[in-house]
């Protein structure tokens, strides 16, 4: 069975604009393999034109279906714009581990100014690893307690009420 190749590059010229322009000379060559290889499975039954472009329409899909299924792959040295005209690598964005946050040690510190100086020496004293006496461990338990009630009111505060209807 002889091939008509003239027709297979006049129905891929057809369909190869379908495809990214990096990829339409690959994708030209797709669709002229696969109306070949249709057409020479095909036996000896005729290959109309109308059969050709399905093809080649079923290969562009397929074409579209690989490249949405291959993931997409960062560079850590592409840069990013934050808006302001300011540019910065993509690894350069990444968390440290072993950073300090600044905020959360500034909020400890002015929370350490206001906090009582007794709940201080008991921290303290439970960092080191002593024993609490009596009385320091009452002075913890009633300052949870306080603390605990102070959350449960904002907590209550933002709880929706339902009544009846």
């Amino acid at each position: 069975m002889e091939l008509d190749w003239q027709k297979y590059i006049e129905i891929a010229d057809k369909f190869q604009h379908k495809a990214k322009a990096a990829d339409r000379k690959d994708l030209r060559q797709d669709i002229i393999l696969r109306l070949a290889e249709v057409a020479s499975n095909n036996g000896h039954e005729p290959f109309t034109e109308g059969a050709m472009v399905r093809v080649a329409s079923y290969t562009v899909m397929a074409y579209w279906r690989d490249l949405m299924r291959k993931p997409t792959m960062l560079s850590l040295n592409s840069e990013l714009s934050d808006g302001d005209g300011d540019t910065a690598e993509l690894w350069q964005t990444l968390a440290d581990d072993r950073a300090i946050d600044l905020e959360a040690w500034q909020d400890a510190k002015r929370w350490l100014l206001g906090c009582p100086k007794r709940l201080v020496k008991i921290a303290y004293k439970r960092y080191v690893g002593k024993p609490l006496d009596g009385k320091d461990q009452d002075y913890l338990d009633h300052y949870r307690q306080n603390e605990l009630r102070k959350y449960q009111q904002k907590l209550a505060v933002f709880q929706p009420s339902f009544g009846t209807i």
